[in-house]
């Protein structure tokens, strides 16, 4: 008899439109069940979105999952035992709705023709599209040696591939059918790999602007990726590439470099190229025409490139310190900050943006604030030096962006009451805004905290700012912040993004006239994307500048400097940074 599951008959009596069940606590009554997902989940026909990860005895899908779930738009299945063959006909079928596919840390070794999987290609040519609607795929962390071109055919309207930590030996290799495929794909990441060759067939994806071949076996890279009209961001680091002049490009990140040098033909080749060399020209001026001006876009963003400037230590008379306490190394260890002068957030709906930027970046590449969370102040209302501390639930005390002085554990009941009557509301399992983070200090005995000269609280990650260091439509220097219990490197890469769209944002609104000034009190509400507009003319002005700051331990040893020369290289293609 199959182990109940009062999670599912909750959901099917109150309707649910979202399911997340941990991994861990459901561990047992999986295996019970043969390692596979419960028979019971197939009666939830409203369920839109599915997530169970971590668990370690879900071995496979079970038939019947794509029947049962016509209206699922995002199943993430991370870090369970799936595998070799675990999908099996789980996914047999069409999933009309399904925008967000998360299979990585798994055991697969080979995929169903649905995802690309290499038996049975043929068979899926002449049918509809089964998953018509997925943009995102995640298959990282895997073991999958080979992919065919059954995915191009399933998933016409893919946007983000990511294939890192499997075992692929040729790129794009069986993926792309003869007929034109992908028309949508811009981010490809296949790091961590045993890739030995990038085919010149990598120039058929029409809107690639990010490629990740990080760590493979890589020792040459085809001129036609010179030919990928919208690339912007390419990594090779970790290929031990035949051509070191090459390789010190790749090493540096500097994309546009590599492009050029590929483009004229690499070291070696020279005259012989040329008649290439034109074909390709041709080629590239015909897609740019295609694109409706995309080749005059990339001549505005050479010659306006975004620049920043940064201030040494040695060269700021009054340098901002930070000091990190012992208790910090046992609840979230690593911090980066820095000062960031010259921001204009008065006119029209910069602040807006600002807070929206910095929500995506909370949604993306901090990981929902799971790998690292960001906190940004205002500079004059921050009294350094500041301290990373560690205080009790109940000794801690902060004053909420948009809330009274509260104690830390008296904050969180509240919010947790809120989210209960926000997922009553809403007959949702899951919750949104801040309330979703709330689980992040489950069984922290202390809790971490910024605290300025004063001993104020102005941080409290991963949850909230205090309202004394707000940003405000007046604010020009901010304190940014970065924090997470992963890594140090987290930190900075997530550090250098930010400030990369608060230059592109600063870019924007200082070319973009705006009537009115709107409120500080801005929601992070959505907003249209931020995109130089090439009809009008660019306007001269200095560089962000960008400060240094010292972390030190509680004996002024330093721990980190931000930035420092290695920094801000990960996207130097696309920022030019004076140091």
């Amino acid at each position: 008899m199959e182990a109940a599951w009062p999670e599912l008959e909750a959901a099917a009596r109150e309707r649910r439109r979202e399911l997340s069940l941990p991994g861990a606590a459901v561990s047992e009554r999986v295996a019970a069940g043969g390692g596979r997902l419960p028979a019971a989940l197939l009666g939830l026909p409203l369920l839109q979105s599915l997530e169970l990860s971590g668990c370690a005895a879900l071995r496979e899908l079970g038939p019947g999952l794509a029947a049962a779930l016509p209206a699922l738009h995002t199943l993430v299945l991370r870090c369970n035992a799936l595998g070799p063959a675990g999908l099996g006909p789980g996914l047999g079928g069409q999933l009309p709705a399904l925008r967000l596919l998360d299979l990585s840390g798994n055991g697969l070794e080979e995929l169903p023709a649905e995802l690309g999987g290499v038996e049975g290609c043929g068979e899926q040519q002449q049918q509809p599209a089964a998953f018509p609607q997925l943009r995102s795929l995640n298959l990282s962390g895997n073991r999958v040696r080979e992919l065919g071109p059954g995915l191009a055919r399933a998933a016409p309207q893919l946007q983000a591939l990511l294939l890192s930590g499997n075992r692929l030996r040729a790129l794009p290799g069986r993926l792309l059918p003869p007929a034109a495929a992908f028309p949508l794909l811009s981010r490809l990441e296949a790091a961590d790999n045993e890739v030995e060759e990038l085919g010149a067939d990598i120039a058929a994806l029409p809107a690639l602007k990010s490629l990740d071949l990080a760590n493979n076996r890589l020792t040459e890279l085809p001129a036609a990726l010179a030919d990928c009209p919208r690339l912007k961001e390419a990594n090779f680091r970790g290929n031990q590439l035949r051509d070191k002049r090459l390789e010190k490009m790749v090493n540096g990140c500097q994309t546009k470099a590599i492009l050029e040098y590929l483009r004229a033909g690499g070291r070696g080749k020279g005259k012989g190229e040329n008649a290439r060399e034109e074909a390709r020209k041709k080629k590239r001026e015909k897609q740019q025409k295609k694109d409706g001006g995309e080749g005059e876009q990339d001549e505005l963003e050479a010659v306006s490139k975004l620049l920043v400037k940064v201030l040494h230590v040695s060269e700021n008379p009054t340098p901002l310190v930070v000091k990190v306490s012992p208790g910090v190394r046992d609840v979230r260890p690593f911090i980066v900050c820095c000062v960031l002068k010259g921001v204009n957030l008065n006119p029209g709906n910069a602040l807006k943006r600002f807070l929206t930027v910095q929500t995506k970046l909370h949604e993306d590449i901090c990981e929902k604030r799971t790998a690292a969370t960001i906190a940004t102040h205002d500079l004059q209302l921050v009294k350094g030096p500041l301290t990373y501390d560690v205080q009790p639930p109940g000794e801690l005390k902060i004053t909420p962006l948009g809330r009274k002085e509260i104690k830390a554990k008296d904050l969180l009941r509240q919010l947790q009451l809120e989210a209960e009557e926000q997922r009553k509301q809403k007959k949702r399992q899951n919750v949104s805004g801040l309330h979703k983070y709330l689980q992040l200090l489950d069984g922290k005995d202390n809790y971490p905290c910024l605290v300025d000269a004063e001993g104020v609280v102005i941080s409290f990650p991963p949850i909230t700012n205090s309202e004394k260091t707000k940003i405000r439509k007046t604010t020009h220097d901010l304190f940014l912040e970065v924090t997470s219990d992963t890594s140090l490197q987290i930190c900075k890469d997530v550090m250098d993004t930010l400030i990369l769209k608060i230059a592109e944002l600063n870019k924007f609104t200082l070319e973009n006239k705006e009537e009115g000034s709107g409120s500080d009190n801005e929601p992070d509400a959505l907003c249209g994307p931020v995109n130089v507009n090439p009809g009008q003319n660019t306007q001269q002005s200095f560089p962000l500048v960008v400060e240094q700051v010292r972390v030190v331990d509680t004996d002024g040893n330093l721990k980190v400097l931000y930035p420092s020369k290695t920094d801000l290289t990960t996207v130097s293609s696309l920022l030019t940074v004076i140091r």
